[in-house]
C-alpha cells in the first residue's frame, strides 16, 4: 500500500485536513478531505484522447451520497441508492459552476470529478467540502487546471459573521452564503437570507474571500509536494485564414441586423439566413471546410458585435438603457380549482406558477445525508420545450430545472409562515411558458404571487431579477434584467431575490477572472432598484394575502391532546383514526408532543371530527352523555362503547324505565343507545352507565341516588320527565 501524505491547516476555528496517496491510485488525482467526522474522498480523471465531435468542454461532476456514511440503510426496495437525491444534484452544480471556468479553452479531453461521501457527522455541511475536495484532487492531479479555488459558507449569527458554521448553528443564522473563490477574486456565490441587506451581503463575501486564503495556500503546498505533471494536451483551435474569410464576407452584415432588428424572433431569423447563406458559400467552394468551423466563427463575431455596441455605444439588443426592466405585468387566479395560482410576465419571459396546500403527512421525506427527515415547503421548476419554441425528449427534471427550483424555493421560505401558525404543507410548481432569459427570477415572482392568491399568510412579496456584465479591461457595462442573448455572451450571471426590505436569495456565476468588491457592490444595488420596479408591478395586482383561503384548499385545525392518549386515538392497528377520517372524510395527523392536525374541505365534518376526538382523548366525565354502540351482553347487563375502545357497563337495572327480565328484552348487540356516565373507577376504568338516567331526563345527582350500586336508594321505575330516548339498531 502506498505511502499516505496528510496536510493540516485551519479555517474558522475548524481543522481541516487533505490527504493523498492511499486510496484510489489509478484516477489522475485523488484525496481525502475531512472535517470533523465528516470525511469525502474526491477523485479527478481525464480521458487520454480528444472526445472528437464536440464544440465544448465535456466535464462531469458527481456527488455520490452514500447513506452508509451516516451509518444508514436507504428506504428504497432495493435498498441501495438509486437516482441521486435533489440535494445530491444541487452539490454537483455547486461544485461545477466554480471548477468550469478555470480549464483551459479548446479543451475537448473528458474529465470527471467524482466525490463520495465516507462519514457524515450530521454537523458539517457536505456541500462546502465537496468543493474543497474537488479542487484539491484537480490541483494535484495531471489534468491542466488554472485553480486551485477554496470555498467556505459564512453565517451571520448574533451580528457576528462566522464561518462554516455547523448545521445546528445555522438554525440560528441569518445568512447562509457559501463562496468559491481563486486567491485573488470571487467566481461563484450561492446565498440564501432573512432579508438581509445589500451591504451586508458584500461584507461577507470580503469576510468568506479572507477566511479561505489558508485552503489556496494548503492546496499548493500539496502540489508542490505531491502533483503529478500536468498532461500536454491537443487543444481546438481556430483556422485563422478561415476566420479572416468568414469576417471579410460578413462585414458589418451583423451589426446591421443588430440595429434594424431589436426583437428577438426577427432578429434570429435574420441571423439565421445570413449564416445559412455565407456557410453554404463556403460549402459551395470548398466540401472539405467543416461548416461548424464557421458558424462558430459568425458565433463568435457576433458576440463581439453585441458586447461592443453595450459597452461602447450604450446599446443594449433590444435597445434599452443598462438599469431598463422589460414590460411587465401579472396576474392571479388563472386555475379555477388550484388553491392559488400566479402568472408573471418580463418581455418574452413568462411563468406560470401553481399553488397547493396539504396535510403535515404530505411533507417530503427526504432520505438523505443531512439531519432533516422532511421538508414542508416544496418548490419545483419545469422548462417545457416549447418555451423556446424548440423539440425534445421529456425525460424528467434536469440539473438545471433542479437547482432553479431550488434557488426559488430559497427566495421565498424566509418570508413563510412559521408551521404552528398555518400548519400545511405547501409545494409551489413554476411552469416556464416562454423563456427569453431570467426564468428562474421570474418563477420567484409568479411564486409569491400564487402564494397570496392561495392565502398563504407570507410577511411580503418577494421578486427576482437577474444581472448581467460586460467587461473588457476597465471599462464594464451592469445591466438589469438580462434576456437570454445577454445572459449567453456576457461576463457574469447575478441573480438576485428579495423583499423591499433586504436580500433572500443569491446566485452568481463569473466567467471571467472575478469581480472587485465596486463591481459587485454597484451590481447589489442595481439588483435592488430593479426589484423595487418589480414589485411595484407585483403589488399593483395583489398586495397582500387573501383574507381567505380557497374553498377548494384543505381546513385545517389543529386540537391538543394528551400525549398518553394518542394510542387511545390511534386505536388497535390504526382501526380509530381510520374509522375517523372515513367517517368524517378528513384527514387526521398527530405529532409527538400531542399536536393533532385535522384537515377537510367541508367545515362541519371538520369541526364534528375535532368533537369527536376530544371526546375520544380527554376521557369519559361523570354526567355526560354518550351515544354508544353495545358491543357485550352479559346477564346482568350490556356493555356499551361509548368512545372507540372506551366501554362501561349499563346494569339492567339501568335499562330502561320499566323493569325487564332480560338484557335482551331491552336491547340487542349493535344497538345505538343514548347513556349518561353516572361512575367512575379510581384508576378511570369500571365505568358505569345508566340509560334509565337518559330516558327519564334526571340529572347526575338524581342518576346516582336511583342506582344502589353506586350507593342511592335505588327503584327501577319513575316517572318519566325528559324527553331521552336513543336509536335502536338490530343487528
Amino acid at each position: 500500500m502506498a505511502e499516505e501524505r496528510t496536510f493540516t491547516t485551519t479555517v474558522g476555528n475548524r481543522e481541516i485536513t487533505f490527504a493523498t496517496g492511499r486510496l484510489a491510485e489509478q484516477a489522475g488525482g485523488a484525496v481525502t478531505y475531512r472535517v470533523g467526522d465528516s470525511l469525502l474522498l474526491a477523485t479527478a480523471t481525464m480521458a487520454k484522447t480528444v472526445r472528437e465531435g464536440l464544440d465544448f468542454f465535456p466535464l462531469m461532476v458527481d456527488f455520490e451520497e452514500k447513506l452508509y456514511a451516516a451509518g444508514r440503510i436507504p428506504g428504497s426496495f432495493f435498498r441501495r441508492e438509486g437516482r441521486p437525491s435533489t440535494d445530491a444534484i444541487l452539490i454537483d452544480r455547486l461544485t461545477d459552476r466554480p471548477l468550469r471556468p478555470l480549464f483551459p479553452d479548446g479543451m475537448r479531453n473528458e474529465v470527471q470529478l467524482i466525490i463520495t461521501a465516507l462519514s457524515s457527522d450530521s454537523l458539517n455541511h457536505l456541500d462546502i467540502m465537496t468543493v474543497n475536495a474537488a479542487s484539491a484532487a484537480l490541483h494535484i492531479s495531471d489534468i491542466p487546471w488554472n485553480g486551485p479555488i477554496g470555498a467556505v459558507r459564512v453565517g451571520y449569527i448574533d451580528g457576528q459573521f462566522v464561518i462554516d458554521p455547523t448545521i445546528p448553528e445555522m438554525e440560528f443564522s441569518a445568512l447562509d452564503l457559501r463562496i468559491a473563490a481563486t486567491r485573488d477574486a470571487i467566481i461563484m456565490v450561492e446565498a440564501g437570507a432573512d432579508e438581509v441587506s445589500e451591504d451586508l451581503i458584500v461584507e461577507a463575501l470580503e469576510f468568506g474571500h479572507r477566511a479561505l486564503q489558508p485552503l489556496i495556500d494548503l492546496q499548493e503546498e500539496m502540489r508542490a509536494a505531491v502533483g503529478k505533471e500536468k498532461a500536454e494536451l491537443e487543444y481546438a483551435v481556430r483556422d485563422e485564414e478561415l476566420v479572416a474569410r468568414v469576417r471579410e464576407r460578413l462585414g458589418n452584415r451583423i451589426v446591421d441586423i443588430l440595429i434594424n432588428y431589436p426583437d428577438k424572433e426577427e432578429r434570429n431569423t435574420a441571423m439565421d439566413v445570413l449564416r445559412e447563406e455565407i456557410v453554404d458559400g463556403f460549402m459551395a467552394e470548398d466540401e472539405t471546410i467543416d461548416p461548424r468551423a464557421v458558424r462558430e466563427v459568425i458565433a463568435d463575431e457576433l458576440k463581439k458585435a453585441v458586447r461592443n455596441r453595450i459597452l461602447y455605444e450604450g446599446v443594449r439588443p433590444d435597445n434599452r438603457g443598462y438599469r431598463d426592466i422589460r414590460e411587465l405585468s401579472a396576474d392571479t387566479g388563472l386555475s379555477p380549482r388550484a388553491h392559488g395560482s400566479g402568472l408573471f410576465q418580463r418581455g418574452r419571459t413568462q411563468v406560470l406558477s401553481i399553488a397547493t396546500l396539504g396535510t403535515p403527512r404530505e411533507a417530503q421525506k427526504l432520505d438523505n445525508l443531512y439531519p432533516e427527515d422532511t421538508q414542508r415547503y416544496i418548490h419545483h421548476y419545469n422548462f417545457p420545450p416549447f418555451s423556446t419554441g424548440e423539440t425534445w425528449f421529456l425525460r424528467g427534471p434536469r440539473r438545471r430545472e433542479i437547482g432553479h427550483g431550488k434557488l426559488a424555493e430559497t427566495a421565498t421560505l424566509p418570508v413563510l409562515p412559521n408551521e404552528e401558525t398555518f400548519p400545511y404543507t405547501i409545494r409551489v410548481v413554476s411552469e416556464v411558458l416562454s423563456s427569453n432569459g431570467s426564468t428562474s427570477q421570474a418563477s420567484v415572482c409568479a411564486s409569491s404571487l400564487a402564494l397570496m392568491d392561495a392565502g398563504v399568510p407570507i410577511k411580503t412579496a418577494v421578486a427576482g431579477v437577474a444581472m448581467g456584465l460586460v467587461k473588457e479591461g476597465d471599462r464594464y457595462a451592469i445591466l438589469s434584467d438580462i434576456q437570454g442573448m445577454e445572459d449567453h455572451l456576457g461576463d457574469m450571471d447575478f441573480k438576485v431575490a428579495g423583499t423591499k426590505d433586504g436580500v433572500t436569495a443569491l446566485q452568481m456565476d463569473i466567467k471571467i477572472g472575478g469581480l472587485t468588491r465596486e463591481i459587485m457592490a454597484e451590481a447589489l444595488e442595481q439588483a435592488r432598484e430593479g426589484r423595487l420596479h418589480i414589485l411595484e408591478a407585483m403589488n399593483s395586482v395583489i398586495s397582500e394575502p387573501r383574507p381567505q383561503l380557497s374553498r377548494w384548499a384543505p381546513r385545517m385545525e389543529t386540537i391538543k391532546i394528551d400525549p398518553d392518549k394518542i394510542g387511545a386515538l390511534i386505536g388497535k392497528g390504526g382501526s380509530t383514526i381510520r374509522a375517523l377520517e372515513e367517517e368524517y372524510e378528513v384527514s387526521i395527523d398527530i405529532q409527538e408532543d400531542g399536536t393533532v392536525f385535522v384537515a377537510g374541505i367541508d367545515g362541519e365534518k371538520t369541526d364534528a371530527a375535532l368533537e369527536h376526538i376530544g371526546t375520544i382523548t380527554k376521557g369519559p366525565e361523570l354526567g355526560e352523555i354518550y351515544t354508544g354502540k353495545v358491543v357485550r351482553i352479559v346477564d346482568f347487563g350490556a356493555f356499551v362503547e361509548i368512545v372507540p375502545g372506551v366501554d362501561g357497563m349499563v346494569h339492567i337495572s339501568q335499562l330502561a324505565s320499566d323493569r325487564v327480565n332480560r338484557v335482551e328484552d331491552a336491547v340487542q348487540l349493535g344497538d345505538e343507545v343514548m347513556v349518561m356516565v353516572t361512575d367512575i373507577g379510581s384508576n378511570g376504568d369500571k365505568i358505569r352507565l345508566s340509560r334509565q338516567a337518559v330516558l327519564e331526563g334526571w340529572t347526575l345527582d338524581e342518576a346516582r341516588s336511583r342506582d344502589s350500586a353506586i350507593g342511592g336508594g335505588g327503584g327501577r321505575g319513575g316517572q318519566r320527565r325528559g324527553a331521552g330516548g336513543d336509536r335502536r339498531r338490530r343487528s
